[in-house]
Parts: C-alpha cells; structure tokens; sequence
C-alpha cells in the first residue's frame, strides 16, 4: 500500500468512530431528555425509564431532532406540564453538552 492509501483507511476510520461517537451522543442525550420530561411529568423508576425508551425510540421516526421535540413537547402539554418551546429546546441543547461529556470523558 502506498502512503496516500494508509493516510486514506486512517481518515475513513477515524470519521466511523466520529459518526458513531455522535450516534451514542445523541442517543444518550434523548434518553437524558426522556428522564427530564418523565420527571417533569411525575414518572418515576421503572415508568421513567419506559418513557426515556420512547423518547430514544421517536428519534428514528424522521433526520433530524424535530421528532424528539415533537415527542416530548407534545407529551409535556398534554399531561399539562407548562413548559415552553425554548425551555425543551434549550434542555436539548444541555443535555447534548452533558451527554457528549459523560461518553468522552
């Protein structure tokens, strides 16, 4: 193999690592996410955790996190828990933080 071959697996398998280091980021961050709302919304223990499932689970209905949003919006208001679009959106963005911290550290 010649160096410009070496030098081309290197750069494929550090961007597989990368693409599966952001998979697990932002898995973790939705189930972190789920546990939020789950508490917001009073569910606790086993019922916590079910829920956190879901939230993780809704990720794979559409590219993009509009589905998470929509998932745990949509269940906060209707178990009327007031919180606003920002505060969802903003504890994603939290949690995205904390997530990639907990898988990296």
């Amino acid at each position: 193999m010649t160096q410009f071959d070496d030098r081309e697996q290197a750069y494929e398998k550090e961007f597989a690592r990368n693409e599966e280091l952001d998979f697990k980021v932002v898995a973790r961050r939705n189930k972190l996410l789920g546990l939020w709302a789950a508490g917001k919304m009073g569910l606790e223990g086993d019922a916590a955790d079910a829920y956190a499932a879901q939230v993780v689970k809704a990720d794979f209905e559409e590219v993009g996190e509009e589905d998470v949003y929509r998932k745990v919006k949509g269940d906060l208001d209707d178990n009327n828990v007031e919180v606003s679009e920002h505060q969802v959106r903003r504890e994603m963005e939290d949690l995205l933080h904390t997530a990639r911290e907990q898988l990296t550290s």
